[in-house]
């Protein structure tokens, strides 16, 4: 996976984190792309709530095939983020959502059930990277020695360019401009997107 520049996130020609009416967003997976072409986007990721469902009815040259999943880690509940997937695998496939709860409500995904070093085995084996998503929202007491704990379980990369809007301005645990800091400190991917679940790309 191409570790994309922090222009490319503010200039909007990536945006690698995006929800449709497959998950808990509004627009349709084809007017995603469409406007994503329209913009002159290089790459784009539709990552709806544990489901590949959207990568079934498109594909495209930049579209990233990716999914956002919920799961624990000890205490800490997060979403890990599954780039550059193969949406057939069956073993990723037994880790998504079984119904279209499990891919809106909150209620029901903060009882996700899987267990991260599986999840994360089951992306490689996927031949995906596993990012951590929007960290600075992460509940855990010591941030950098978590994102440790993550790497020996394999993790790949932290979503560091994040714009950290709405609820989740409120929810933040940890500076934003600390991850940015702990990914280049642990030589681990650097991604971004702005969390989309609007009609618009932004």
């Amino acid at each position: 996976m191409e570790n994309y520049t922090k222009e490319d996130y503010i200039n909007k020609k990536v945006n690698l984190h995006i929800h449709t009416v497959y998950s808990d967003g509004e627009a349709e997976p084809a007017e995603i792309l469409k406007q994503a072409k329209e913009k002159g986007y290089k790459k784009i990721a539709i990552c709806d709530h544990n489901t590949i469902e959207a990568h079934k009815i498109i594909q495209d040259e930049i579209l990233i095939p990716a999914v956002e999943f919920d799961v624990w880690c000890g205490y800490v509940f997060m979403h890990l983020l599954a780039y550059d997937i193969d949406i057939k695998n069956k073993e990723l496939l037994s880790l998504c959502a079984k119904s279209k709860k499990e891919t809106e409500l909150d209620i029901v995904r903060i009882f996700a059930k899987r267990d991260i070093k599986k999840l994360i085995k089951a992306i490689h084996n996927a031949g995906g990277k596993a990012v951590l998503a929007h960290p600075a929202c992460c509940w855990a007491i010591n941030l950098e020695r978590f994102i440790k704990k993550l790497i020996s379980y394999g993790l790949d990369g932290l979503e560091v360019y994040y714009p950290y809007k709405r609820h989740r301005s409120v929810i933040k645990f940890h500076k934003a401009s600390t991850i940015e800091k702990i990914a280049d400190k642990y030589n681990l991917i650097k991604t971004g997107g702005t969390d989309l679940h609007t009609k618009e790309l932004d």
